[in-house]
């Protein structure tokens, strides 16, 4: 008989919290890039959006357990946000029009993956995707997203 208690009882999660070391701006970038609006707010301490199911907060670095900033050249995490096959490439010209540096363009994965890469202002890489069919995937693996030791 399995355990689904404790740790083993997760079924879902509920929110991501993103460390910032200038919260203002970090809210500004995602309110005005993706339109998200805020459902919960204590200025200077916390921002809240909602996602769909997922509720994406912001507060500062700087409790004790937090850690040093992140340095410019490292990310700190992956986002990722699933749209249908053609916002893929809606949400790419969205980004050239407000200027926002794109690390990768619209680009059909060998994973079943349309992806869409850029960056927050404190260097967290964000991805835009969408599920595709088989046949629409890139023609050789191109390696760029493996692990490597």
């Amino acid at each position: 008989m399995t355990d689904n208690s404790g740790l083993s009882a997760i079924r879902s999660m509920d929110y991501v919290i993103i460390l910032c070391d200038d919260l203002e701006r970090m809210q500004r970038f995602y309110a005005d890039t993706f339109g998200f609006h805020i459902e919960d707010e204590q200025p200077g301490r916390w921002v809240g959006f909602r996602v769909g199911t997922l509720f994406l907060g912001l507060r500062p670095r700087g409790r004790p357990y937090d850690g040093p900033k992140i340095t410019n050249e490292s990310a700190a995490i992956q986002l990722s946000f699933r749209v249908p096959p053609a916002d893929v490439d809606i949400a790419y010209q969205t980004l050239k029009d407000k200027g926002i540096a794109v690390i990768e363009p619209p680009t059909n994965q060998d994973w079943e993956h349309r992806t869409l890469f850029f960056a927050d202002p404190e260097n967290n890489i964000i991805e835009i995707y969408a599920d595709i069919h088989p046949r629409d995937t890139a023609s050789a693996p191109s390696a760029l997203h493996q692990i490597s030791k």
